[in-house]
């Protein structure tokens, strides 16, 4: 049984294939367009597909996985492992749902934080009861390091790096400490926030960036950056079953 697991997130469309319940390879999408879609779907002749996306994608795209599998549209509408208590779930992100789906088959019986790292940092929290309660929306690494070249004068877009000094020698290790090691400093503070109101506590760091961090985390994690792969796995599994 192969399945294609599609992710179209604000910054990247990026696609996992998986061979029964194994993971075997993740691929980027140019632009997750019609006749991309028809050429992956052609290479790989999945059985089953799932599309999460957070973007106003080409509605035609829905249409060629319905007709090239059974296909499903991750929304507030698909049947869940956990509950949703808030007050609109169908606000929800679908990527942060994949992330709950995630942290219930990976986790279970714990109260589980999820910390998604890409465009957004998102803060994810899973009950030990199967509640996905919501959690925290802040914005991302890269949005971070533009937003000091658009609203200054003189400071450059610096690119990523996770080797930078405590104390900035200059502009580059300045943005670097400020923007990475405060994220970091925001992390473990938000972390020990979760950790003092709830016990059998676990975290997941997860997303595209999250190799920025993890040495610079002071809070013990685990770090899987495909983890929102494999809670679309897992609801693709849990919808599929029950169809």
């Amino acid at each position: 049984m192969t399945t294609l697991c599609f992710d179209y997130g604000n910054t990247r469309r990026k696609y996992a294939v998986f061979r029964g319940d194994a993971l075997q390879e993740i691929d980027v999408l140019q632009d997750g367009g019609p006749e991309e879609i028809r050429q992956v779907l052609e290479r790989w002749q999945p059985e089953r597909t799932i599309l999460s996306s957070v973007v106003n994608h080409d509605p035609v795209i829905e249409k060629l996985l319905s007709d090239g599998s059974r296909f499903h549209m991750l929304s507030h509408l698909s049947r869940f492992p956990f509950t949703v208590p808030v007050g609109k779930p169908e606000t929800m992100g679908a990527d942060r749902i994949a992330l709950a789906a995630a942290a219930l088959k990976f986790h279970p019986g714990k109260n589980n934080l999820v910390i998604g790292l890409g465009t957004a940092v998102t803060y994810n929290f899973i009950s030990m009861g199967a509640e996905f309660l919501g959690g925290g929306i802040s914005p991302g690494m890269e949005m971070r390091l533009k937003s000091l070249r658009d609203y200054t004068a003189k400071l450059p877009f610096v690119e990523p790096d996770w080797n930078f000094p405590l104390i900035g020698y200059d502009t580059r290790t300045n943005i670097l400490s400020g923007v990475i090691l405060g994220m970091a400093k925001e992390i473990d503070g938000m972390i020990d926030a979760y950790r003092e109101r709830y016990d059998n506590f676990n975290v997941v760091l997860t997303g595209g960036d999250s190799t920025y961090f993890t040495l610079h985390l002071k809070n013990t994690i685990f770090a899987d950056p495909d983890f929102l792969y494999k809670g679309l796995y897992a609801i693709s599994e849990h919808n599929h079953e029950r169809e």
